[in-house]
């Protein structure tokens, strides 16, 4: 039988339409929520659209979330099917550039923290008076290993996740009172796409094999091994549901226990 812990509760995630954000709209569809999901891939949007999971329950939506009028346009068509919101996940964000700093530019700089964190003010912004309404709620932003420790060779990543870390924090202190609950989860290293680039990226960089740059990320880790999406998508699970309604300001590790990112 389904654990519909969430059932009925109306959660809106970023850049939903793959990898964590998707693994997550997968299950909280499957624990009975009603998910609204952007995302500007139009491939994975049409795979989705696809997908036998398509119900009454998802709604889909092409947007850019650097931009600030496209997320608007995003949470008025939110606006239409419901008023109010019990979550939001601040799913979006970009790997960034790889290198040391003197070697990279200031447009690679500027791009991954309008996408990694200015986008997450946009999202933010608009959904606070929805979870307002609901007289609580749960707002939950991915930051990262590297919003936690250093990460050399990724300044720009590294310096939108621990400005995530910041955000969380200060938000917790300010949404408390209204019973708007913010937590980070700090995903580790997550087997996909993105790290399959990040770790070509690395390899030409420093002239090393794929698979050395491979095994020392999963070596990493105390247990030694990746990290799932659906690892992450159960984590906010949790956070969304009732279980956690005293769990705000956290900074959550879902990483095997990561010591390192050197």
């Amino acid at each position: 039988m389904t654990d519909l812990v969430l059932k009925n509760k109306k959660i809106i995630i970023s850049a939903g339409a793959s990898g964590i954000g998707w693994a997550t709209a997968k299950v909280c569809l499957s624990k009975g929520a009603y998910v609204y999901l952007c995302d500007i891939d139009d491939k994975h949007l049409k795979k989705i659209k696809k997908n036998p999971l398509l119900n009454k329950k998802l709604f889909i939506y092409k947007c850019d979330a650097s931009s600030e009028t496209q997320v608007i346009n995003f949470f008025n068509k939110v606006k239409k099917k419901t008023k109010k919101i019990d979550s939001l996940i601040n799913n979006v964000g970009i790997a960034g550039p790889t290198g040391t700093i003197e070697k990279l530019n200031s447009h690679d700089w500027e791009r991954t923290l309008k996408i990694n964190v200015i986008s997450h003010f946009y999202f933010t912004k608009l959904a606070i008076p929805m979870l307002k309404k609901n007289k609580g709620g749960s707002i939950i932003n991915i930051s990262s290993g590297a919003g936690i420790l250093g990460f050399p060779l990724r300044s720009p990543y590294a310096a939108s996740k621990w400005a995530v870390i910041g955000m969380t924090k200060t938000l917790a202190m300010e949404l408390g009172k209204f019973k708007i609950r913010v937590n980070a989860i700090c995903p580790g290293t997550i087997k996909g796409d993105r790290m399959v680039r990040v770790i070509k990226d690395k390899s030409k960089f420093l002239k090393i094999s794929k698979s050395k740059i491979e095994k020392d990320f999963i070596s990493m880790a105390s247990m030694n091994c990746w990290i799932y999406e659906e690892d992450i998508a159960k984590m906010c699970s949790f956070l969304i549901s009732n279980d956690s309604e005293r769990v705000s300001g956290q900074t959550i590790p879902v990483d095997g226990n990561a010591t390192r990112l050197d």
